[in-house]
């Protein structure tokens, strides 16, 4: 029986990659010293694989920035900008394209599908000259077998790489990105050639395009792709793979119709209604590599239900050709438990991070060919019981809390408008009213005394009294700047998701879970193990002692229960929206307490909304239907002159804009100044929108300071489009990453811009 594992974390169990990747960038280590390290890891990881008795170990997977841009190296697809003219592709072109360089910008990065990694996307046109240019997919396979190990190299597949892609700055919107498919094969034919000479067996080509809604010429795209590879193809064994969501029924006949493939691999986690198409029918002779272990969550697999989903595979498509696999690349979870020294133990023999998914891959894959580990299998089930049973997992008072949500849709009693109105008789605020959107600088000592706390090195008194200095600084700061509605700076938070989930029930941190996000840069998501609730306010206090501080409001500052959900990993036992709706519910308490502490303007961030839209739009309505009921959940129970702000950031808001709508919250600020333009093209087509809205005016994402005058040239932009009554000035996101030198100038141009259009408007009247 065999084994098979998607991909694999590049980070390294302690983020050695991460380190080695920021010293290179930095100028503190040479090129070989960061190819050391990867070396080392790869060669970690394919030992791992290989003792665990993983038949199928994948090779390329690994990439010093991302998998998408390997392979545009690969293709010598590289943007003109940054000078490359001939030759192997070096790591001064490769980070350029990632990260851009002193005279030109990096490539754009969008997410990849509907995870939380990024991926560089290619800019392509009729213009781009297709030349094999990065050796790296050899190398590794090659690099690989002199350790002993054979692999199978894996590609991003052709027709997904297209329509990833996007038309280069200049080039015709409408263009066609499929009409480039041969230019784009024949460097894959070179590829594919020089693997199969250096003696590689199988081939891995991910096609994850496949689970979209995709129209009928770009399934035959695929078609025509595969057709024009098969000769290249023939003498390999081709596994296609897809991931993250079930393959609609005509891109599965599209898929295992298609020439010289030998092996189909599919998700059957998030991928469930693919076993009905199977069971349908599956091609005689291929092989079927079943995605029974979640490569995105962290929990145990269930040993006896997989085992039960294989042994019905096995039935259709025959024992000798069912491969075990993880649902996708592990690449989406953490890396290895072993790591977690301070975990609760009962809550870490529920857990599974990458290392050990490769390990379950292997058990059920031996207990298929009738070598069942009984010791392995009864530790799971136990591990599988104990967390059904546990009492930290259940709490009847928050599941019937939640059950009883069901009758209502929770809006609040009276309309936006008259909200508005009671609002503005209480806070009195100028046109354009001028506000930041949270946090404002961390500097070192401020991490310092954060973390000092945190270890017990720093009393609470000597604490609470250096936030409270930093609090009145930035109170100061804001009121020298004559901001309209202030904000406490968010000194005494690490990070918007983890500050709340370490003060509710349910939730559970981990020392190294690290994820990679895109490049060096890692996230560390909390867990959500069991029903949250909220034992005892969790803001209230600093934000009373803030708005103790001044006269003009204070906002308070606390993160929605969508994003928090979808910047973690949440718990596999019941539907995300249930624990959705529990979050919600503590957030309400939270929203109530400030609000009777005196807090009249109180924002609730979801900057992570559109993130978790499902990829199939047949699913969209459902996902925003409880999305934005969570969000209406934490805002119902306040008075009508209490203002209620959220904050989005960016991303394809237009095809969601009824939704934010429905929200019904009284002031939107938008992350908004790298695409001004697709924003407002929302309103300039018509759409009606009453509450108050603040599109950031300047990007907080780059140093660079804009000039009153720009910041002014951008906010009459807006007044074209949104009636001055509801427009609110304020920059894009949070401040936390900037320097004050940088914060305090261009703060004090969007106020002087906000001034001088409030004059112009004045004298005008």
């Amino acid at each position: 029986m065999a084994s098979h594992i998607v991909g694999y974390p590049r980070m390294g169990p302690k983020r050695e990659l991460k380190f080695a990747l920021e010293s290179f960038w930095d100028g503190k280590s040479t090129a070989e010293d960061l190819q050391k390290v990867s070396a080392d890891l790869r060669s970690a990881i394919w030992k791992q694989m290989s003792e665990a008795g993983t038949k199928f170990i994948p090779s390329n997977t690994f990439a010093h920035y991302d998998q998408v841009l390997d392979t545009t190296a690969m293709l010598g697809a590289v943007p003109p900008r940054y000078g490359y003219t001939s030759g192997e592709i070096g790591l001064d072109v490769y980070f350029s394209m990632a990260r851009g360089n002193a005279s030109v910008p990096a490539m754009e990065m969008t997410k990849w599908f509907d995870t939380n990694y990024h991926y560089i996307v290619p800019e392509l046109g009729p213009e781009v000259n297709f030349t094999y240019a990065s050796h790296k997919a050899v190398n590794e396979y090659k690099e690989a077998k002199a350790l002993g190990v054979d692999t199978v190299p894996v590609l991003v597949g052709p027709v997904s790489y297209l329509l990833l892609s996007k038309a280069a700055k200049g080039v015709d919107k409408s263009f066609d990105l499929l009409s480039l498919l041969p230019k784009v094969l024949a460097v894959y034919k070179e590829v594919i050639s020089e693997l199969k000479a250096a003696g590689a067996t199988w081939i891995q080509l991910d096609e994850p395009v496949l689970v979209m809604d995709l129209e009928g010429h770009k399934l035959e795209a695929f078609t025509a792709a595969y057709a024009e590879l098969e000769s290249t193809l023939s003498g390999l064994n081709v596994l296609v793979e897809t991931y993250f969501a079930d393959i609609p029924a005509e891109a599965y006949k599209t898929l295992t119709s298609l020439k010289g493939v030998t092996a189909f691999g599919f998700d059957l986690i998030r991928g469930t209604k693919t076993l009905d198409l199977v069971k349908a029918g599956f091609p005689e002779g291929k092989y079927l590599f079943a995605g029974v272990v979640d490569g995105r969550n962290i929990w145990a697999n269930d040993f006896a239900a997989s085992l039960s989903t294989l042994e019905a595979l096995e039935g259709i498509v025959g024992k000798d050709k069912l491969v075990v696999s993880t649902s996708c690349s592990l690449l989406h979870t953490a890396v290895d438990l072993i790591n977690e020294t301070k975990l609760d133990d009962e809550i870490k023999s529920w857990m599974a991070f990458a290392a050990q998914k490769v390990v379950e891959v292997n058990a059920l894959a031996k207990a298929l060919a009738g070598h069942k580990d009984e010791a392995l299998f009864s530790a799971n089930a136990a591990a599988l019981a104990s967390r059904r049973s546990s009492p930290r997992v259940t709490n009847e008072g928050v599941q019937k809390a939640a059950a009883a949500l069901k009758g209502s849709d929770h809006r609040r009693a009276t309309n936006v408008s008259s909200r508005l109105d009671a609002q503005q008789k209480k806070l009195n605020l100028p046109i354009l009213p001028t506000t930041t959107i949270g946090s404002f600088p961390q500097t070192v000592e401020l991490r310092r005394v954060r973390r000092e706390y945190k270890a017990k090195k720093v009393s609470e008194e000597d604490y609470v009294k250096a936030i409270t200095e930093e609090i009145k600084k930035v109170v100061d700061l804001q009121e020298e700047l004559d901001i309209d509605v202030l904000v406490h700076g968010e000194p005494e938070r690490n990070d918007m998701v983890e500050y709340f989930g370490e003060q509710l029930s349910g939730f559970a941190f981990t020392a190294n879970g690290w994820v990679q996000s895109y490049g060096s840069r890692c996230v560390k998501p909390p867990v959500i193990y069991g029903d949250v609730s909220r034992p005892k306010a969790m803001t209230v206090f600093w934000s009373a002692l803030a708005q103790s501080m001044t006269s003009r409001p204070m906002k308070g500052m606390l993160t929605g229960p969508v994003t928090i959900l979808n910047w973690s990993f949440v718990r596999n036992d019941q539907p995300r929206h249930e624990t959705c709706y529990q979050i919600a519910l503590a957030i309400k308490d939270e929203v109530e307490d400030l609000e009777k502490g005196g807090i009249g303007v109180i924002q609730i961030d979801e900057a992570a909304l559109r993130e978790g839209l499902p990829l199939r739009k047949s699913e969209h309505a459902f996902y925003l239907d409880w999305a934005v009921h969570s969000f209406r959940i934490t805002n119902c129970g306040v008075q009508d002159s209490t203002q209620i702000h959220t904050h989005m950031c960016y991303s394809h808001f237009n095809d969601i804009i009824h939704s934010i709508i429905d929200m019904d919250a009284d002031v939107i600020t938008i992350e908004n100044s790298r695409s001004d333009e697709k924003l407002l093209s929302v309103f300039r087509e018509g759409v009606k929108y009453g509450a108050g809205i603040g599109p950031g005016v300047y990007d907080i994402h780059s140093p660079r300071i804009p000039s009153s005058e720009e910041i002014a040239d951008r906010v009459n932009k807006m007044l074209a489009v949104l009636e001055q009554n509801i427009l609110w000035v304020n920059p894009d996101c949070g401040l936390k990453t900037r320097k004050y030198t940088e914060v305090k100038p261009a703060l004090k141009n969007m106020v002087d811009a906000a001034k001088l259009i409030r004059s112009q408007l004045a004298s005008a009247k």
